[in-house]
């Protein structure tokens, strides 16, 4: 059995976390989870400190976009991760229509991850499924791990890499040590996203042996959009467990 514990990503249950933020966490302990990962600009210090301590979860990390790690921005949004003692600030979407655009992106979460470092957190990228499409002859998914440090955290998101018809398994384990936190996410052909992990065809054996050695994963994240969410993370963590 691993023992990297288990997170959700809150954009799962974005339908019930805003208006009732307690009982949404009580939710997510109960279903068998350690932390969670918050996401957008509606973060707020105090206040999620306070929600994190009443129900014992602990913050995996927090999507948001890249202008708010640049600019007059950047001090805001790491008191923020600081005040909920975050060590994960995870961009969560990028695009570009060409591999230069993908590559003055990198140079971005460089300058970004030096700037973030005295503090002792990390900057992140997450993936859909464009990142696995060739733009000028190269997947941008390679293009970012091959032009930014290896602080720069590689966040797999493992149901949009499936969707896009590429092996999460193999594309996880391109870069050691890169994959601090990881997002699984279930997916299938005959079903989509609506459905949990472990009933889907992906390879989360392979995934969790990689993410316990090589990956130096701190947190698996699991994440899911469609309806009926608290079951179906509840199901991905008993499935989890039993791996």
């Amino acid at each position: 059995m691993s023992k990297i514990p288990l997170a959700v990503q809150l954009y799962s249950l974005r339908e019930m976390f805003p208006e009732q933020p307690l009982t949404t966490l009580r939710m997510v302990k109960d279903a068998g989870y350690t932390g969670v990962e918050f996401w957008g600009s509606h973060f707020k210090n105090s206040f999620y400190a306070a929600l994190l301590e009443e129900t014992g979860l602990v913050c995996a990390g927090w999507h948001t976009g890249i202008d708010a790690l640049e600019g007059d921005a950047f001090e805001t949004t790491v008191q923020k991760s600081l005040a909920v003692g975050n060590k994960y600030i995870v961009v969560p979407w990028f695009k570009a229509d060409s591999a230069d655009g993908w590559k003055k992106f990198a140079d971005r979460l460089n300058l970004i991850s030096g700037k973030l470092r005295p503090y002792g957190i990390r900057v992140g990228f997450h993936c859909h499924a464009h990142e696995f499409v060739p733009v000028d002859g190269e997947l941008p998914w390679d293009i970012v791990a091959q032009n930014t440090d290896r602080r720069v955290v590689l966040q797999l998101d493992s149901g949009n890499a499936a969707s896009a018809g590429v092996d999460p398994a193999e594309i996880l384990c391109k870069y050691p040590f890169r994959n601090q936190t990881v997002h699984w996410k279930a997916w299938s052909a005959e079903n989509g996203f609506r459905t949990s992990v472990g009933a889907d065809a992906q390879d989360w054996q392979k995934m969790l042996a990689w993410s316990d050695d090589q990956g130096e994963t701190e947190w698996i994240i699991v994440e899911y959009e469609e309806e009926d969410p608290l079951s179906m993370i509840r199901k991905s963590a008993e499935f989890i467990k039993q791996l």
